[in-house]
C-alpha cells in the first residue's frame, strides 16, 4: 500500500447515505467488512470529561450499511439531537483470531479518519446497543483516504475535528487508555477479525452536538517511520433532517435533558428545567442604566460593603457589562498537579465549552499577574458562545488580539507566559475569590468604567427596583438644582419637596 489510497471521485455521488453510500466506503476499504467495531470510552481526557475510567476495553457494533464516505448525513423527521465523534479507525487487512498486542499491529492494513455520529434522541429504546441512534444509514462516515499501517508508529497519531472550522478535538494515540494494538487484540479473542473489517478506536474529549446545516470535519495525520507527513484529509459529513418520520410503531424521538448533556458533553443543568432565570432581560435592561454608584450605596444600606471585585482595568473602556457568574478556580503550580490536572479537556476548556448566552468568567489567579489566565483561542470561545464578559485577577495572554476580539474583558494585566508556568486549572463553577471578594456561580456581575460589583442573585431585583426609582429621584432633585432651588430641604428631599416629587411623577 502507497502512504495513502484514496476513495475514486466517483464516491461523492451518494451524499445521502444508504446502500450507494455504504458501497462506496466498500469499495475504499476493499471489501464489505463483516464487523464494524466502535469503542466506548478510550481516551484519557474523555474519561476525565465523562467522570469514569473503564477497566478494560467496550466495544459495541454497527452494520456496515452504516458506513459511508462523508457527505450530507440524513436522519428522520422530527429528531433533533445530533452528536459527532471524531475518531481514529483501523482497517483489518489480514485475519486476526486471539493475537497477541505484540503481533497485533501486523494484521491493520489501513489508518483512517471516522465520525461515530449519532442521533441522541432515539438512545433510548437501546442504549449500549446504539442500533438507532448510531447504526443508521450513513452514521459512520471514514476516509477520505487511508494511510498505510505498516509505516504508523500506532503510538504517535494525530485526531482532529472541527465544527464550521473551529477546531474542537486535539488528541493523540499516545493519549489512550489502551493502545491501537492492545485493541485489536482484545477484540480478536472473542471474535474473528477479517480483512476489510473497521474498528472505531473512541473519541478524544471534546465530542458534541451539531445542527443542521453544520459541517464536522475529521482529521487523521502521522509522521511516517520514514520521516513523511501524511494525512487522511479532512471528513467532512453535514447533517440533513429528512422528510421519513418514524412510523408509530417503531421508537420514537424522546429529546431528554439527560440525552442532551451525554452527547453535547455539557452539564445536565444546562438542559433541565428550572425557574424563571434571576437575570430575566427586564432585569438586565434595568441594571444597564442604573449607575454602579447607586447599586454600591444600595448594597451597602443592606450591610453588603464587600461585593467589589477590585484592582482590574477593562479592554472595553466604557462598555457596560451585565451578566450570570461562571467560575474558574486557578490554584499555584505544582509539577504533578499540572500533568494530572493541567492537559487535555481541564477544568479550563470544560468551562469555555459550557458557557452561555450572558454568562461572565470570573477567574480566581490569586491576584498573581505574572502569567497569563486566559488568550485569544478562549475569547473567541467565550464570544462565540455569547458570554457577556470575562473578569481575571490574573494576566491575559494576547491582550491586544483579546481586545480586538471584544468580548468587554477585566484583567490586571497582559503577560505573554503560558497558564503552566504559575497556574493549574483546578475546578469551575463553585465559590472563588477574584479582586478581593467572593464570587459564587449565579452571581449578578455588573461592570463599567467605575469598576465590577458582585450582586447575590436573591435580592438583585429588589435592588435593581429600588436604584430605579432612586435615580428617577436624584433627576428630579438635579432638575430643580439646575433651577436655582437650595439644596436645603430638596437633597435629601423633605416631606414638602417629596410630595411635590410624588404629585409630578404621578401626574
Amino acid at each position: 500500500m502507497d502512504a495513502s489510497t484514496h476513495l475514486p471521485a466517483a464516491g461523492a455521488a451518494h451524499p445521502h447515505g444508504g446502500p450507494a453510500a455504504a458501497r462506496d466506503a466498500w469499495a475504499l476499504l476493499g471489501a464489505k467488512p463483516g464487523t464494524v467495531a466502535a469503542m466506548h470510552i478510550s481516551y484519557a481526557a474523555r474519561a476525565a470529561q465523562k467522570g469514569r475510567t473503564p477497566e478494560a476495553p467496550g466495544y459495541f457494533l454497527k452494520p456496515a450499511s452504516s458506513l459511508s464516505t462523508g457527505g450530507e448525513w440524513t436522519v428522520p423527521a422530527g429528531t433533533e439531537i445530533f452528536g459527532f465523534e471524531g475518531e481514529l479507525a483501523l482497517v483489518i487487512g489480514r485475519e486476526a483470531h486471539r493475537v497477541s498486542p505484540e503481533d497485533a499491529w501486523s494484521h491493520v492494513a489501513a489508518v483512517t479518519a471516522a465520525n461515530d455520529l449519532g442521533v441522541f434522541d432515539l438512545r433510548w429504546a437501546d442504549k449500549g446497543a446504539n442500533v438507532r441512534s448510531k447504526g443508521g444509514d450513513g452514521a459512520t462516515p471514514i476516509g477520505p483516504a487511508l494511510l498505510d499501517a505498516g509505516r504508523l508508529d500506532p503510538a504517535a497519531i494525530e485526531l482532529r475535528t472541527w465544527l464550521d472550522g473551529e477546531l474542537v478535538q486535539a488528541d493523540e494515540t499516545a493519549a489512550l487508555l489502551f493502545s491501537l494494538p492492545e485493541i485489536v487484540s482484545d477484540l480478536s479473542q472473542t471474535l474473528t477479525l477479517s480483512p476489510g473489517d473497521v474498528i472505531l478506536t473512541g473519541t478524544p474529549a471534546g465530542a458534541s452536538t451539531f445542527a443542521p446545516g453544520q459541517t464536522v470535519e475529521v482529521e487523521v495525520a502521522a509522521t511516517t517511520t520514514d520521516g513523511e507527513r501524511v494525512s487522511t484529509g479532512r471528513l467532512a459529513t453535514t447533517v440533513r433532517v429528512g422528510d421519513h418520520a418514524l412510523p408509530a410503531h417503531s421508537a420514537q424521538p424522546k429529546p431528554t435533558p439527560d440525552q442532551w448533556s451525554d452527547a453535547s458533553g455539557r452539564p445536565l443543568a444546562d438542559f433541565q428545567e428550572s425557574e424563571a432565570p434571576v437575570l430575566t432581560d427586564a432585569l438586565r435592561a434595568q441594571l444597564s442604566t442604573v449607575a454602579l454608584a447607586t447599586l454600591s450605596s444600595l448594597l451597602r444600606k443592606r450591610g453588603m460593603n464587600n461585593v467589589s471585585i477590585d484592582g482590574l482595568r477593562p479592554t472595553q473602556p466604557g462598555q457596560r457589562l451585565v451578566g450570570t457568574a461562571r467560575t474558574l478556580r486557578y490554584v499555584p503550580n505544582r509539577e504533578d498537579l499540572f500533568t494530572a490536572h493541567g492537559g487535555g479537556y481541564n477544568a479550563q476548556k470544560r468551562l469555555f465549552d459550557s458557557l452561555r448566552p450572558g454568562d461572565v468568567v470570573v477567574i480566581e489567579a490569586r491576584g498573581e499577574t505574572r502569567s497569563g489566565t486566559l488568550g485569544d483561542i478562549l475569547a473567541l470561545r467565550a464570544r462565540h458562545l455569547g458570554a457577556a464578559g470575562l473578569i481575571t485577577d490574573g494576566g491575559v495572554r494576547d491582550l491586544d488580539v483579546v481586545t480586538e476580539i471584544g468580548v468587554p474583558t477585566w484583567h490586571a494585566g497582559g503577560h505573554p507566559a503560558v497558564l503552566g508556568r504559575l497556574h493549574v486549572p483546578w475546578s469551575h463553577d463553585e465559590t472563588v475569590a477574584c479582586g478581593g471578594t467572593t464570587v459564587q456561580p449565579g452571581d449578578i456581575v455588573v461592570g463599567d468604567g467605575d469598576g465590577l460589583l458582585v450582586i447575590p442573585p436573591g435580592f438583585a431585583q429588589e435592588l435593581a427596583d429600588e436604584a430605579v426609582a432612586q435615580e428617577a429621584e436624584e433627576a428630579f432633585i438635579a432638575r430643580m438644582v439646575e433651577e436655582g432651588h437650595p439644596v436645603d430641604g430638596l437633597f435629601p428631599m423633605n416631606a414638602e419637596w417629596r410630595a411635590r416629587y410624588e404629585a409630578e411623577a404621578g401626574a
